[in-house]
């Protein structure tokens, strides 16, 4: 009882600020109950759909309702569409012909009407399709990978991303008909998991699908024994051209220093395959949690707390682009930003990015998060997509670490669904987020500012890049 009494006359806070934060999130589970009205009202959010701008309208609504002043800041967004998508493995001598679970990639182009049709290539690396030369003009070639299951501190998400990235891209200098991209995930029950691919500007294009992890496997077994695998592949994917659509900014005002800013972020934006529960709702949720609790706290902290639900994470990051050129004026008022984009999962602990000792000057606020397990510093790298254009303006980066052991089970895909959601841990990783944000934004001194870093690809929640990592694609 006694250290716990020198505890409390230490820390830097009064006890009763950090149970209105923490408590209170802990205790209203308001969002949990966000995230299923978010997912079962307005569903999947893809830019340039009904969903996504009725998600904009959504969030204004609900920072108006909490009491938090938001306002919409335009940003120009792809408008992709996905239409049809199937394919077929065909019969062939030692080979049964099957229907595949397949799902066209972001930013592929569609098949002409009748499909398209080739014998499949298997490579592992993009220097494998590069040394293949003349022999893979024509055939479909197949990226395939060994993702692990999530264990330990990695997945295999970082190591295999270009794949699907930039691997259509290169299949289709090298005169392929197509491509098919493993799915990048942890498990599946045949479910495709979709994912961005770039296309350079006036370069050659073809369809491009991931394919079930089952497939996969099924393709890799078959051409081991020397099969041939002949494959059909129906796309009608569209790119229409560019819209108009929203991030959605919502603060509140700090008592003392308002012009000094704690940014919170997450991507309003999810794919169309689901309800986007996982990737991104919860992170939505949860950085509006933070300004729900910030807006009930008397006095109001002594910085300004902001909120930003950034539009076009998955495919293009225009929101985040958007967002740094706005606001690059302030930058050097902004003393810290933290993304959330990481799932639902529960909270392990606290990442930081800054200057000088950084970890001194937050620790002391730390105790509280005893309560939800995270109130250590952990290994990693403090960043996300949609901040990450803030990278080269200085802007300290801190990240509340979650448990992503199912994550890439989920990810991109047709399970990412409220129902996988956990309303404890859920409610715990908002209780953290909201106390870092408070704490940042009432403590004396602000985080030292690092060294400048390049805007990067969305490091995987679990698989963080080298901040020195050159930019080379959103997604």
């Amino acid at each position: 009882m006694a250290l716990a009494v020198l505890f409390l006359v230490a820390a830097p806070y009064p006890p009763a600020l950090a149970e209105r934060v923490v408590g209170t999130a802990l205790r209203d589970g308001v969002a949990y109950s966000r995230l299923q009205d978010l997912t079962d009202s307005v569903g999947p959010r893809l830019t340039g759909s009904p969903g996504a701008e009725a998600a904009v309208a959504w969030a204004l609504q609900k920072f108006q309702e909490d009491g938090v002043s938001a306002h919409t800041e335009p940003a120009t967004v792809p408008h992709w569409v996905r239409g049809e998508e199937r394919a077929e493995l065909l019969p062939a001598k030692g080979v049964a012909g099957l229907k595949l679970a397949v799902t066209a990639l972001g930013g592929s182009p569609g098949t002409p009407s009748d499909g398209i049709e080739g014998d499949i290539v298997e490579v592992h690396t993009l220097a494998e399709l590069q040394a293949l030369g003349a022999s893979a003009k024509g055939k479909i070639v197949f990226f395939n990978h060994a993702m692990s299951t999530a264990s330990g501190k990695t997945t295999g998400y970082g190591a295999f991303v270009d794949l699907r990235t930039h691997g259509p891209a290169e299949a289709a200098k090298a005169g392929a008909a197509g491509a098919f991209v493993r799915s990048l995930a942890t498990a599946s029950f045949r479910s495709p998991h979709t994912g961005a691919t770039d296309f350079a500007e006036g370069a050659p294009k073809v369809p491009a699908a991931a394919i079930s992890t089952e497939d996969a496997d099924l393709f890799h077994r078959l051409l081991a024994k020397g099969a041939q695998v002949r494959v059909k592949l129906w796309l009608g994917c569209k790119t229409l051209p560019d819209v108009q659509s929203a991030n959605v900014v919502a603060e509140v005002r700090g008592r003392e220093k308002p012009e000094e800013v704690v940014l919170l972020g997450a991507h309003l934006d999810s794919w169309d395959l689901a309800q986007g529960a996982i990737d991104d709702g919860a992170g939505a949720v949860i950085v509006m949690e933070a300004a729900r609790l910030a807006a009930q706290l008397r006095p109001a902290p002594r910085r300004t707390i902001r909120v930003v639900l950034f539009m076009n994470e998955e495919n293009g990051l225009a929101g985040g682009k958007a967002y740094a050129k706005a606001h690059a004026a302030e930058a050097p008022r902004h003393v810290a930003a933290l993304e959330s984009d990481s799932g639902a999962g529960r909270p392990l602990g606290i990442v930081l990015r800054a200057g000088g000792d950084g970890k001194a000057l937050l620790a002391p606020w730390l105790a509280p998060l005893q309560t939800v397990g995270a109130a250590s510093f952990v290994d990693g790298e403090a960043g996300g997509a949609d901040i990450s254009p803030l990278g080269p303006l200085q802007v300290p980066f801190v990240s509340v670490r979650q448990d992503n052991t199912h994550y890439f089970d989920l990810h991109h895909s047709a399970a990412d669904t409220f129902d996988k959601v956990d309303r404890d841990a859920l409610s715990r990783t908002a209780a953290a987020v909201s106390w870092v944000a408070v704490s940042l934004a009432e403590m004396e001194g602000t985080l030292v500012r690092p060294p400048p870093t390049p805007p990067r690809q969305r490091a995987a929640p679990d698989q963080p890049q080298p901040a020195a990592t050159p930019p080379r694609s959103n997604r």
